[in-house]
């Protein structure tokens, strides 16, 4: 949480419920330490922190001791020695409170357990969780009974809040090199399948991504107006959703569901978008055998879609953790950056870089992939070779730097018309981390609102 609710002012403490805690486990795990300091440092590559002891006085005790271990060679630190350090600390006034004294360090000692303090730690760690769920219940009250109280915001911020309860116990926790081969010889002669990895219905794309996009990955994919952003990303969602049975969420700030509808099923069907759309397909008996099988292949997709106009990250946070949370949710395509509610900042271009990087912190804290569409300066279209670039991304370099993966679309038939290479689409992919970089050529199929793959492969 932002602030701790432990700490409010006095007029609230009141209302203030008890703060589960486990006075006996914290004091046998102090204990243990001054007649063990080893453990210091061991229960710190677990993920143990000192900081949930909820005695100040033995959790000042506990930092002495780890001030002292290095100075000691023997196996223990003597209650005398922590007592000489506590009061030289609170003679600095380093120490607010009045700490242990040489008789309490002593009676103090006498309870350690060597050997147990895995799991005496283990029982304040979770004592630690109960309070932070209890401070978030807490907060929750409170928040909803405030008069200021807006549904939107105060609900994502509480489930954001929710997500901090449980922290990984190998949180911070560090590895040995070593211990990481095993999983590199594994992956070297095991070619990934689609539960590692999401096809992009793109066969050239999929071989140059190594099988196709992975957990953790931010994805941006840009263009000027009117090439066929919402087109791509769509098509990305069908080959996921639809193509391979992967639950998928699509966020539209452009396009309304009914629209979206229509160009699902003319990109599954082969059916015109502009006959659905003027509601004569049924004079075809072809188009609607067409349109038949389309639906019974689109209606059992876990293709979820929300074309609600307004689109925050907090917002985007709670949706997506609750889809992880019940339907498994792998991929995630934004339709479009710019149109996002961007969060208050000084600039335009602060508020995007911030966008951007919660976006990627999404990818990875989910441990899935989140495509974001994003619109292009005016820079390819004041240059003679009208081809975009990276740098053309419009607004914030830090998408650039934020993305692990930029694809950028280009037909040569918006500019020219009578393009020999009309009909015809290049995904540049221009930022690549970690991998090659190329540019692959698709057929661009507007009347049937895709993007079709030309592999020859």
């Amino acid at each position: 949480m932002s602030t701790d609710i432990w700490d409010a002012p006095l007029d609230e403490q009141d209302t203030m419920p008890n703060r589960p805690a486990d006075p006996e486990a914290e004091q046998i795990l102090v204990a243990t330490a001054m007649a063990r300091p080893t453990i210091v440092d061991e229960l710190a590559m677990r993920g143990f922190d000192p900081a949930v002891i909820t005695e100040d006085r033995y959790r000042w005790v506990w930092f002495a001791v780890e001030h002292l271990a290095a100075d000691f060679e023997d196996d223990e630190i003597r209650y005398l020695a922590v007592d000489r350090q506590l009061q030289a600390w609170r003679a600095d006034g380093r120490i607010a409170t009045v700490p242990l004294n040489e008789h309490q360090l002593a009676d103090l000692y006498n309870h350690a357990h060597p050997g147990s303090e895995d799991w005496y730690a283990d029982r304040i760690t979770k004592k630690a969780i109960a309070a932070r769920l209890v401070a978030h219940g807490h907060a929750s009250v409170l928040r909803g009974n405030s008069a200021a109280f807006d549904p939107d915001s105060d609900v994502a911020a509480a489930q954001t809040e929710l997500d901090g309860v449980v922290r990984s116990a190998s949180e911070g926790e560090t590895k040995l090199v070593g211990d990481l081969l095993a999983g590199v010889l594994e992956r070297a002669i095991t070619p990934p399948t689609n539960e590692d990895r999401i096809p992009t219905g793109f066969i050239d794309l999929d071989s140059l991504l190594s099988g196709g996009w992975a957990p953790g990955q931010m994805v941006v994919v840009g263009a000027r107006p009117a090439m066929g952003k919402t087109t791509f990303g769509l098509g990305l969602a069908r080959a996921a959703a639809i193509g391979n049975g992967i639950p998928t969420l699509f966020e539209s700030l452009e396009m309304g569901e009914d629209e979206l509808g229509n160009s699902i099923v003319a990109a599954e069907g082969q059916v015109a978008l502009h006959h659905i759309k003027q509601g004569i397909v049924g004079g075809s008996t072809t188009d609607t055998q067409r349109m038949a099988r389309a639906a019974a292949k689109i209606q059992p997709a876990p293709l979820h879609i929300n074309d609600e106009s307004y689109l925050s990250i907090p917002a985007l946070r709670a949706r997506v953790r609750n889809l992880v949370r019940t339907v498994g949710l792998r991929l995630v395509v934004v339709d479009y950056l710019q149109l996002m509610q961007a969060p208050k900042a000084e600039s335009r271009q602060v508020a995007v870089s911030e966008m951007s990087r919660q976006l990627k912190l999404l990818a990875k804290e989910f441990g899935i992939t989140v495509v974001v569409l994003a619109q292009l300066n005016r820079g390819p279209e004041q240059r003679t070779e009208k081809k975009p670039m990276v740098s053309d991304l419009r607004e914030s370099g830090a998408i650039e730097q934020d993305a692990d993966i930029v694809i950028l679309l280009h037909r040569e038939d918006a500019y020219e018309k009578e393009s020999p290479r009309a009909g015809e689409a290049d995904l540049i992919v221009g930022k690549h981390r970690g991998g090659p970089t190329s540019t692959i050529t698709t057929a661009f199929q507007g009347h049937y609102a895709r993007f079709v793959d030309m592999a020859q492969t």
